[in-house]
C-alpha cells in the first residue's frame, strides 16, 4: 500500500514541475531568451566552462547558479559581469522548475538573449526535472573514470550535448575518452558528443557553435 501511495505523489510532484516548468519556457520565450541547462558532477568544469561561454561570446547572459551551497560558483561567475542569481539548494541534490522561476524572476530578462542554469553537481537528481530549459548539456570528466557514461545512463539520454572534458588528463588518470564518447552513442545515437580541454582551448569553439546552432534551430 505504502509503495502505490508513494508512486502517486512521486508522479503528482513531476507533474507539478512540468507545469512550472512550461510556464519558466514561456516566460524565457516572451522576452527573447533562450535557456541551457548544465549539468555534470562536481569537479566536471561545469563552472569554467560557462565562464569561457561568457567571455567568448557576445550574448548577452544571465547565470542561474544552483548548488547545495550557491556563494561559490556564483561568486565566481559574478566576476565576468554577469547579472547572476545563486539558488541554495539545502539538501536536495538538483534544481526544480519551481526553484528556477524565482531565480528567473529576479534576473533583467529584458537586457538578457541567454540565460545559463548551473545545476547542482550530481548525475543522477537532476535528471526527470525540467527546469524550462531548451537545451541540455551533460558534462563528464575523464577524472571521473571511463565507466561513468554507462553508469548514468538517464542523464545522457536527457541530453541534447554531451561535453567530454578534461581529455589532456585522460592518459594520466588511465581513461579512455574514446570509450566514453562509444558508450554516450550507445545511450543516445543521435547526441552531439564533443571532447574538450578547456586548459589546452580546445573544443570550446565547438560547443559555443552548437548551442548558437540549437538556438538558431527554434
Amino acid at each position: 500500500m505504502h509503495q502505490v501511495a508513494d508512486v502517486e505523489v512521486a508522479k503528482n510532484i513531476m507533474e507539478a514541475n512540468k507545469k512550472l516548468a512550461d510556464r519558466n519556457k514561456k516566460n524565457l520565450e516572451d522576452n527573447g531568451v533562450f535557456c541551457v541547462d548544465f549539468v555534470g558532477a562536481i569537479g566536471s568544469g561545469k563552472t569554467t566552462l560557462i565562464e569561457e561561454i561568457i567571455d567568448n561570446t557576445d550574448y548577452k547572459i544571465g547565470v542561474i547558479a544552483g548548488d547545495v551551497i550557491s556563494e561559490f560558483d556564483a561568486g565566481r561567475i559574478e566576476k565576468h559581469n554577469v547579472p547572476v542569481v545563486g539558488l541554495n539548494t539545502g539538501k536536495e541534490c538538483h534544481l526544480d522548475a519551481h526553484l528556477v522561476g524565482h531565480g528567473v524572476g529576479d534576473l533583467p530578462l529584458e537586457d538578457m538573449d541567454m540565460l545559463i542554469i548551473e545545476n547542482v553537481g550530481n548525475l543522477i537528481c537532476p535528471v526527470d526535472f525540467e527546469l524550462g530549459s531548451h537545451m541540455r548539456i551533460v558534462v563528464v570528466s575523464v577524472t571521473e573514470g571511463d565507466d561513468t557514461v554507462e553508469k548514468h545512463p538517464l542523464i545522457f539520454q536527457s541530453a541534447d550535448l554531451v561535453v567530454i572534458n578534461k581529455v589532456d588528463l585522460a592518459d594520466a588518470v588511465g581513461a579512455d575518452a574514446d570509450k566514453m564518447v562509444i558508450d554516450a552513442k550507445k545511450l543516445n545515437p543521435n547526441i552531439q558528443i564533443i571532447k574538450s580541454s578547456l586548459k589546452e582551448g580546445s573544443g570550446l569553439s565547438e560547443i559555443i557553435q552548437a548551442i548558437e546552432d540549437e538556438k538558431n534551430s527554434l
